[in-house]
């Protein structure tokens, strides 16, 4: 996932804010902005890689599935 496609999955998803798409996939909206823009303020040369984990739980919200009891 890129931090485009992952930016156009918060706004299909109808997430309005980076704090609501947040709330949804259990992160901090800081993480959110990390994952849109693929890098660090501190450091725009380090590169931030969205985890394979992040990036099913967009598919399962998109899907409409349930967090797993």
């Amino acid at each position: 996932m890129t931090p485009e496609s992952f930016k156009n999955w918060r706004k299909e998803s109808g997430f309005k804010s980076r704090t609501q798409a947040a709330e949804a996939l259990g992160v901090s909206p800081e993480t959110i902005r990390l994952y849109e823009t693929g890098t660090r303020r501190d450091d725009p040369s380090r590169k931030v890689e969205i985890p394979l984990h992040i990036a099913l739980a967009c598919a399962a919200i998109t899907a409409g599935l349930d967090p797993a009891p």
